[in-house]
């Protein structure tokens, strides 16, 4: 799936909740779910590790749309200047 597909699917199944929490509580639950990858990288398995890949997405995708920015244009940087 390509980023702006998975984003605008975002959008769909979760835009006006994600709207209505807000930016900070958005950044906050992206917050815990880096925490729940960290400990599934550490101790999970494979499905785990590949789950919480997906909640991390899943709430980058959320906060880019509430910000109305790309995640294809975030992304695009890393192919036209890497740091």
């Amino acid at each position: 799936m390509e980023l702006a597909s998975f984003q605008t699917l975002m959008d769909e199944l979760y835009g006006s909740v994600d709207a209505e929490r807000g930016l900070p509580a958005s950044v906050a639950w992206l917050c815990e779910e880096v925490g729940e990858l960290a400990q599934a990288v550490r101790k999970g398995t494979p499905e785990q590790q590949l789950h919480e890949l997906g909640d991390v997405l899943a709430w980058l995708s959320s906060i880019a749309n509430q910000l109305n920015l790309s995640m294809e244009d975030a992304a695009q940087r890393y192919v036209t200047d890497p740091p």
